[in-house]
């Protein structure tokens, strides 16, 4: 059983999908097409930009997802996934990858996902840390007794959780949980605080969004953020999907559910390495590697 996984937010780098651009015809026409569709040449900033460039939530975002998705397009026949996630922005890639989404529909909701976050973000200042070296169940407990909102939102694998939550709320977190035994509390330069009741506002804009686009039956189940379960019909993916702004990414989940259903090979698609090395993590003999064009 193959998974391929899709990568979120911190994985972009300057230079990313050139290679596609300048050597395919077909992800070239992907790429002219998803400037069109937004209104402005994100290749420039992807190929060409700064790093400062490439950290607007706006860009970030939609600069993965295209790489993620039209990586995955160039597969071709040797893209044949028995199951797909992807880290909180990646899972919108999982399911263009996965055919559930159209490449039009996914960039449009992808966009529209980074202008309803970075929204929230400038409403209210926010921010997460990584949080290494306790159990998830202890970081849980003490963050919600903080009179700030704080919440755990990525449960990246077993002994690194992140939280999110407001300024002081973080700062209060990371003091406590160093207390109680953290290996580090490490504040992340981030925009705001994603997966947390602060991203009310921008889960409301994109569930209107979501409700208005179609969804397909897709090519094989994926592993969804917000319950870490294995979902195929259409509109239960719709509705995790609006949950996943609020609610926790929880990887740790979707990486023991996918183990336990007989996963024997991992494929990232996208930039960065991240997600193989939190496999690796749960299972030092798995295989997992990057996608690669033949």
């Amino acid at each position: 059983m193959k998974a391929y996984v899709f990568p979120g937010q911190g994985a972009q780098f300057v230079g990313m999908g050139k290679d596609l651009y300048d050597h395919s015809e077909s992800a070239r026409q992907m790429f002219e097409k998803a400037n069109e569709i937004l209104g402005f040449r994100i290749t420039d900033l992807m190929f060409h930009g700064t790093d400062e460039d490439l950290r607007q939530t706006k860009v970030t975002q939609p600069a993965i997802f295209l790489h993620s998705v039209i990586l995955a397009g160039e597969l071709g026949d040797s893209f044949t996934p028995d199951m797909v996630a992807g880290h909180s922005l990646g899972e919108f890639s999982a399911l263009v990858a996965n055919k559930t989404l159209s490449f039009e529909d996914g960039l449009k909701l992808v966009y529209q996902r980074a202008l309803a976050m970075q929204e929230a973000c400038e409403v209210e200042p926010s921010t997460m840390a990584a949080i290494l070296g306790l159990d998830d169940e202890v970081v849980v407990q003490i963050c919600a007794g903080i009179d700030e909102i704080v919440v755990a939102a990525n449960y990246n694998c077993p002994g690194q959780l992140v939280v999110s939550g407001s300024m002081k709320g973080i700062e209060i977190a990371c003091e406590k949980l160093t207390e109680a035994g953290a290996k580090r509390a490490i504040p992340l330069s981030v925009g705001g605080a994603f997966h947390s009741p602060l991203m009310e506002s921008a889960r409301v804009k994109l569930a209107q969004a979501i409700e208005n686009t179609p969804f397909a039956q897709g090519i094989c189940p994926i592993y969804q953020n917000v319950t870490g379960e294995r979902v195929t019909e259409p509109s239960l993916i719709k509705e995790n999907l609006v949950k996943q702004l609020t609610g926790p990414v929880r990887w740790t989940q979707i990486m023991g559910n996918m183990i336990q259903d007989g996963l024997t090979s991992v494929v990232e698609v996208g930039p960065g390495t991240v997600l193989q090395g939190l496999f690796k993590k749960m299972d030092r003999k798995l295989p997992a590697e990057s996608a690669k064009i033949e």
